[in-house]
């Protein structure tokens, strides 16, 4: 299970000053990608348990997944007006805003459902932000029953994702509080 990071505070004025002595270790699976998930999902409840900032937590799930997995890219993308807005990732550089409709984000925010794709060369309009992504999945996660953003992962193997992914990452992304603060949304196009 995760080891929680040890802390100390003391006064200094009228402000607490916190000190962290160690980070938190991520205990990993060898097993299947099953196995991996069983393993993960209740770490990333641990990790997320009472911390309210959304980019923090989002941020860590992006590299909790990355480094169970090694896919080529792991991240966030926020509705921010009539688009998709970068947030935190782990991998390449990528691309900064999609369009709803356009590539494979696009079309699961439009579609408000997963999208599993077995072959990006394959998917119409796929987004190319890094030539060596093969395969992709895209998870929306909703607000009052809107989509606000959506996990985006890649990966340099053909057919690297399935149900077992759709299934776990939904899983993960049901660990979203609604006390979270998520990133401003824009009220007009971006």
């Amino acid at each position: 299970m995760l080891k929680k990071f040890s802390a100390s505070a003391f006064r200094q004025g009228s402000n607490f000053v916190y000190h962290c002595f160690m980070s938190e270790d991520l205990h990993l699976s060898n097993g299947t990608k099953e196995e991996k998930y069983r393993v993960l999902t209740p770490q990333l409840a641990a990790l997320l348990d009472g911390e309210h900032d959304a980019i923090a937590n989002f941020a860590n799930i992006a590299a909790a997944l990355k480094e169970t997995f090694a896919w080529l890219w792991v991240g966030f993308y926020f509705v921010k007006g009539e688009q998709l807005v970068l947030g935190p990732f782990q991998g390449p550089i990528a691309c900064t805003r999609i369009k709803k409709g356009q590539g494979v984000c696009g079309t699961a925010w439009l579609r408000g459902e997963t999208v599993v794709v077995g072959d990006v060369e394959k998917f119409p309009g796929h987004i190319a932000c890094s030539s060596l992504s093969r395969s992709e999945i895209v998870v929306p996660f909703f607000e009052n029953g809107s989509v606000v953003g959506v996990l985006d992962a890649d990966s340099t193997a053909l057919d690297d994702f399935y149900g077992t992914d759709q299934y776990h990452l939904e899983q993960v992304l049901s660990l979203i509080s609604p006390s979270w603060e998520l990133p401003q949304r824009e009220t007009r196009g971006a």
